[in-house]
């Protein structure tokens, strides 16, 4: 019955039949993917599956349609996913950076070995083997640039027919193939998800010490009429001064950089334990009192940053002692909290800690904006702003020596390495880069089911015929050892070898196998999203070694 009402609708309202059928795909692929059958969820990679099905009982949707949707599905869930790990991209890359790429590196190059072998062996034509390799990585972009190269080499479609045929039949399990993978390490180290979810949250913020502040009165008589900027090592540690309680006075006053210290002064300095303790050994000793708790106008405040007017200013930039009176003492940017350097950059969305009498802080915060309500807006038009330079970056061809086409990052990694330096930067000239973490995961998750309902649809016409013989067999069988034997010997490797935490481990070999859909397993399997932080980091750089690997198999 279901059927027949599709068909009618496909004859007499085929944008309603299309909207009918791919809504079809994803609730029934939602249904699929919380079945467990062995201990094994697909998740979200259900919806893959039942596209196939449907598409298996004919039920396919426009051609052109699908094929957008796919792309833009695609898109979406990259873009966001930049977005989010833009902040800390390149705090990762110099923590542990190098040492993930190489191990995607590595899964690459293994990849690309059994291929060849797999090829060896069974004498697969070279069109076959790209698309087993882009299949077994589920890597679409590569697939894409190994069908040009065949066009350039052979000057027919047939060879990329055949390349896009063999992709079909090892893509899904390829997929199934990733996160049994996962599992495989999971259990074979015996690991305890979240007690290395949060061993990982320890180590991200290992070397950002939490603040604390001091009291401490000036005994140092060098430092008689010295302003406090000038005070020697309060460059080196950092730290930062916000109330002053003179020592022929006993109101507590808001301190600046400026003020002028005198040996007899209380001053409440923030920074972290070990800065504070150093600055104390230059100035005097511990006060007995807490100018937190003396009498006074002096209060404190925390601010949102929302003006896009500040966006961008260093803290010395912003002159808020000179204009306003006030000190910022603390800044927050997401799970981290630091002092107000002066040279430090305000990002939007930075909270900030301001001190200062009531009337000065009034106008400090109509200054930095403090429109908290926009923290929960999303701005469309940077967001589609960057996707706009995103896919002009993926079709922009790079030549690379010895090959005879140039290559290109596609539709997967232009906007991904556009959303990592907006997400980084915080802003595209004007527009204010800013999507809520709510709109984020929602933006990725809808990328992600509208991406593989259409894969499912799209491959399910051939899909049995395909597999279920004895070529497509071999296909298969060869696309599970693409898939599996790399992330097992490089799963170990890391591990065994490195004790790499399983955060660390899952995010990267996902990425390195640009699979959205493992990241997703990941992500779920711990709970939060400590697992992209890796997937980011090593995604662009095994976005570009696939798109080049695939071309060099098709051309040489």
């Amino acid at each position: 019955m279901l059927k027949t009402l599709l068909e009618f609708l496909q004859s007499s309202a085929p944008v309603a039949y299309d909207t009918a059928l791919l809504s079809l795909t994803i609730l029934l692929g939602i249904g699929l993917g919380t079945i467990r059958i062995a201990g094994i969820r697909l998740g979200v990679a259900g919806v893959m599956f039942a596209g196939l099905l449907l598409s298996h009982f004919g039920l396919q949707p426009e051609t052109g349609v699908a094929h957008f949707l796919k792309e833009f599905g695609l898109v979406l869930f990259v873009f966001s996913l930049g977005v989010q790990m833009g902040p800390g991209f390149f705090a990762s890359l110099r923590r542990d950076g190098l040492r993930l790429n190489l191990y995607a590196f590595l899964l690459v190059v293994t990849g690309a070995a059994v291929t060849l072998l797999g090829r060896w062996l069974l004498g697969l034509p070279a069109a076959v083997a790209v698309g087993i390799f882009s299949g077994a990585t589920t890597n679409t972009p590569s697939l894409g640039a190994a069908q040009q190269a065949l066009r350039s080499a052979e000057g027919s479609t047939d060879a990329g027919t055949l390349a896009a045929q063999a992709y079909a039949a090892v893509y899904p399990m390829a997929i199934v193939g990733i996160i049994l993978a996962l599992i495989v390490l999971r259990r074979l180290f015996r690991i305890d998800v979240a007690a290395e979810a949060e061993a990982f949250r320890q180590q991200q913020g290992e070397g950002v010490d939490p603040l604390d502040r001091m009291n401490l009165r000036i005994d140092n008589a060098n430092l008689e009429g010295v302003p406090f900027k000038e005070v020697p090592g309060t460059h080196e540690t950092g730290v930062v001064i916000s109330r002053i309680r003179l020592q022929d006075g006993e109101a507590v006053q808001p301190a600046t950089p400026e003020t002028v210290l005198h040996v007899g002064d209380v001053i409440l300095v923030v920074g972290t334990r070990a800065h504070l303790e150093q600055f104390r050994r230059i100035v005097g000793s511990v006060a007995g009192e807490d100018l937190m708790k003396a009498p006074g106008a002096v209060t404190y405040r925390r601010v949102v940053v929302t003006n896009p007017a500040m966006l961008g200013k260093s803290v010395r930039e912003l002159g808020l002692d000179h204009i306003h009176g006030v000190t910022v003492t603390r800044v927050n940017r997401g799970d981290l909290n630091f002092t107000a350097m002066p040279d430090l950059r305000l990002q939007f969305g930075d909270r900030l800690q301001i001190v200062g009498d009531q009337s000065s802080l009034d106008r400090a915060t109509a200054a930095l904006g403090n429109a908290v309500q926009k923290l929960q807006e999303t701005n469309f038009a940077a967001i589609f702003a960057g996707i706009l330079l995103g896919v002009l970056l993926g079709l922009y061809p790079f030549q690379i020596a010895g090959l005879p086409g140039p290559v290109r990052l596609g539709l997967a990694g232009g906007p991904l390495v556009v959303a990592i330096v907006l997400g980084y930067l915080g802003r595209l000239g004007p527009l204010v880069m800013h999507l809520p973490l709510d709109a984020n995961r929602a933006l990725r998750e809808l990328g992600i089911i509208l991406f593989l309902a259409n894969v499912g649809l799209l491959s399910g016409a051939s899909f049995v015929s395909t597999v279920f013989s004895v070529q497509g067999l071999s296909w298969v069988l060869m696309g599970i050892s693409v898939t599996l034997l790399p992330l097992v010997l490089v799963g170990i490797l890391a591990r065994r070898g490195d004790r790499m935490n399983y955060m660390n481990l899952s995010g990267m070999l996902s990425g390195g196998m640009t699979d959205p859909p493992a990241l997703a397993f990941a992500t779920a399997l711990a709970r939060c999203d400590s697992p992209a932080v890796a997937y980011a980091a090593v995604y662009p750089l095994t976005m570009l070694l696939r798109i080049v690997a695939a071309q060099i198999m098709a051309q040489f």
